[in-house]
Order: structure tokens, then sequence, then C-alpha cells
């Protein structure tokens, strides 16, 4: 199939997640430092477990870069316990701070002042931050053109044919980011209904395919 095929057959899928869903208001989050935490915390969990564990740190007024610096890491495990794998969450935590502070004096609009291919790979070198994470911090703290790949998009998107199912991150994030306009706005929405899509109607197992917006479309 040839590039123009794939990004009209993209943003087709995407008028019809639209029409079926409507839109998805991601992500939610008043700040970036908010967004950027709840990124890290909704790793294996679902996102009304972040919630709450978002809430506590609010009550604690620790969403701020230095507030959340300086608090020790048994307390912000225990404030971040509803999301699970609190220990390990907050060290990753800890870990994106030590790289804020470190790297840009912990302003984060400095941070997302640097060219988006050199933050991601410093993204990715900081430890418990790895492509999905990254990415979701470019794309909605930052405002970057960066297009989210998950656990639902491989599925739905070699389910009709579009991915290999051993696709890797790049593979599939590459095949977005070819076929369709570098819209932020897209890019955010589109991620969002896959993500719709994934928990509504196709399930791992026992698919709902007879419900499916975009059930007769295939690749080839």
């Amino acid at each position: 199939m040839n590039k123009s095929n794939s990004s009209e057959i993209l943003l087709s899928i995407y008028k019809l997640l639209y029409k079926k869903f409507g839109p998805q208001h991601w992500w939610p989050g008043e700040t970036r430092l908010e967004i950027i935490v709840g990124a890290i915390l909704t790793q294996n969990t679902a996102w009304g477990n972040v919630e709450k564990a978002i809430s506590n740190l609010k009550k604690e007024g620790l969403l701020k870069a230095g507030a959340l610096s300086r608090v020790p890491k048994k307390t912000l495990a225990r404030l971040i316990r509803p999301s699970g794998y609190y220990n390990i969450k907050a060290q990753r935590i800890k870990n994106f701070l030590s790289f804020l502070n470190r790297d840009y004096n912990g302003k984060l609009h400095k941070m997302f002042a640097t060219d988006m291919h050199k933050l991601k790979n410093e993204l990715l070198a900081v430890k418990g931050i790895g492509p999905e994470t990254a990415d979701s911090i470019l794309l909605y703290a930052g405002g970057k053109p960066a297009f989210v790949v998950d656990a639902y998009t491989k599925r739905i998107f070699s389910r009709h044919g579009f991915l290999k199912e051993d696709a890797s991150y790049d593979e599939a994030q590459d095949f977005f980011k070819m076929n369709l306009p570098l819209d932020i706005r897209l890019f955010n929405e589109f991620h969002a209904l896959i993500v719709k899509l994934g928990k509504d109607l196709c399930a791992s197992k026992n698919p709902l395919c007879d419900k499916c917006p975009i059930g007769r479309i295939n690749n080839g």
C-alpha cells in the first residue's frame, strides 16, 4: 500500500473513531509537572488509581518541582501508593527530577525548549522512563508532535494488517508519523481514541468486532 492510501485510511479511521466516541479531552492535568508525574504513575495501572495518587500529592502541596524534589522518597511512596508499584514509581519520579534539576536547573520551560529528538533521548536515559512514557511527556506536557504508541495501538493495527504483531515501538510509531500530518492536536486525540477503542471493544480476548466502528477497514 502506498503512502497516500495509508494516509487516507488512517485519517478515515480517525474520523470514524471520533464520530463513534467523540473528543476524549486527554491528557488530564492542570500543570506540566502534573502531567509528567501522571505519565510515570500510569505505568501498569488504571488511570483511576493515578488520580487518587495525584490527589494525595495535591493535598500535600507537592506538585511543584522544588517541593517534589525535597520530599523524602519514603513519604512520596506512601502518597502515591494507590498507583501500585509505589516504591519503584517514587524512585522513577525522583530520577526524573534529578535529571530536570541537573540539566535544566529544575525548569520545565527550559527542558521543553530543547530540540524534541534530543530531549527524547535524554528522557530515555532517565532510569524508568521508556518510549511510551517519554512520548507521553513530550506530547501531553510539552506539546510536541510525538505519536504515543501503546499495547492498544499494536493490537488494533496488527489485527487490521497495518502492523506486524511483533512490531517494535519505533516501527509502529513511524507508521503513524509517516502517514499523518505532524499535528499535535491530531496526535493527542488519535491516541486517546485508540485507547478508548482498545478498552471498550478491541479487547485482547473476545473482542466485540461486530460493534467496532473500523471493523471493515483492513490493509489491502
